[in-house]
């Protein structure tokens, strides 16, 4: 790990610069959105609008880096960014806000695709596996530091708009000065989603469920918050819990992954954060068990994503593990945008509570589903599959790509243990 940060201390500490700027600009939309008057439904969209400018990015960005090179596309990148977080408050229309979303997401899939391939670069194969972990840890720590941006006082309606702003554009100087180019980008041929189903159909309906639950967490939190009457301060408590819980529970859960049937640990995982959920519906007035359950739904469904991808390796010869990435990414995708529409439409509906109550049913149908599974097929053996790598929603298709290669090294890794004992 010290080897890591030796080498990669400017791409991670900008990566925190830049996670500080993305989460603190999410919740602050939410927030001065419900101010401003924008209903539920016209919230949704604004949210859903950034999943959809990111799996737009996922696509066309490594065909702009071959074109132009790593180190133009990142600044180019980064300064829209910079300019639309500070453009959001001069012009407080929904579907305006909804139209800098699709851009910030498609800029910072850009800028977590560049920034994903020169950290798998500058790692050794030894050491590829921890720099993926510190990464990821630095995302989640990023992205809850935020919250606490979110109390600084702001009497102009303008200065928490400049603090993500400034923070994205100081984000770039270390990694643009301290880092050497990368050489080309390559990406591999996708598998097809009609294939990757009918390998694992248990991994692709997970993972779009998902996407609605970490679209809810990362999108609606903040609008919840709101509507719900909530306080600044508790806000970003409360959006804050869904990551801690997240970066607590993400290596017990890979380490009881790796030991047991992933059904199993599928489902009794799901089963929790939709008990959560559904015991925060009934209980909202009480700030304490939404703050416990924001915590476990967070270490439910961060840890779920990381399994759910590591139940499809499992099915998947070792060179295709590689081509199955950009698949499941694009199934996440997909249920992230559909995901906050729905919870506006739901919280339009019936209120508040709709939020807790859309994450209930997304995560008790992947229960159900996974348990519906476990009647179809038996488990593979423990000894023929892979370890489970740390994986985040809010990482590129190179990141899952990365894991998914871990992935290959150590199934090819014990392969050869087991040809070597025999």
């Amino acid at each position: 790990m010290l080897q890591v940060l030796r080498s990669s201390w400017a791409l991670l500490l900008g990566m925190l610069l830049l996670m500080l700027g993305n989460g603190l600009q999410g919740s602050l939309l939410g927030v001065r959105g419900g101010a401003a008057g924008f209903s539920a439904f016209e919230m949704s969209v604004v949210m859903s609008a950034y999943f959809a400018g990111f799996l737009f990015a996922s696509r066309m960005t490594p065909g702009m880096i071959r074109r132009v090179g790593h180190v133009r596309v990142f600044a180019a990148l980064g300064s829209f960014i910079s300019a639309i977080i500070i453009l959001y408050p001069a012009w407080p229309n929904p579907w305006v806000w909804a139209l800098g979303r699709v851009a910030i997401g498609f800029c910072f899939c850009g800028v977590y695709v560049t920034a994903e391939s020169w950290l798998n670069n500058s790692a050794s194969n030894e050491n590829r596996g921890q720099a993926l972990s510190l990464y990821m840890i630095v995302q989640t720590v990023g992205i809850i530091a935020a919250q606490g941006l979110l109390l600084i006082p702001d009497p102009s309606g303008f200065l928490l708009f400049v603090v993500p702003s400034v923070l994205v554009s100081i984000a770039f100087a270390p990694i643009l000065l301290s880092i050497s180019p990368t050489p080309a980008f390559e990406t591999t041929k996708g598998m097809s989603l009609i294939q990757l189903y009918h390998t694992s159909p248990l991994g692709c309906v997970g993972m779009f469920l998902l996407g609605g639950v970490f679209a809810a967490q990362f999108g609606m939190s903040a609008v919840y918050g709101t509507l719900a009457g909530l306080s600044l301060g508790q806000i970003s408590l409360f959006v804050s819990s869904f990551y801690i819980g997240a970066m607590v529970l993400q290596y017990p859960l890979g380490y009881l992954s790796d030991r047991m049937d992933r059904r199993r640990l599928v489902t009794v995982v799901a089963a929790a954060g939709g008990i959560a959920a559904t015991v925060a519906v009934f209980s909202a007035s009480n700030y304490y068990v939404l703050l416990a359950a924001a915590f476990l739904i967070g270490g439910a469904s961060n840890p779920l994503y990381s399994l759910l991808a590591a139940y499809t390796n499992d099915f998947l010869a070792t060179e295709d593990m590689a081509s199955a990435s950009a698949g499941l990414l694009f199934i996440n995708g997909l249920g992230a945008i559909s995901g906050p529409l729905i919870t506006g439409w739901v919280m339009q509906h019936v209120g508040p509570s709709g939020y807790f109550i859309l994450i209930a049913a997304l995560m008790l149908s992947l229960t159900l589903y996974a348990l519906y599974r476990m009647t179809r097929r038996p488990a593979p053996s423990a000894d023929m599959t892979g370890a489970m790598s740390p994986l985040s929603p809010t990482g590129s298709p190179v990141a899952m790509a990365v894991a998914q290669e871990i992935a290959i090294e150590q199934a090819e890794a014990a392969e050869e243990e087991r040809d070597a004992a025999a």
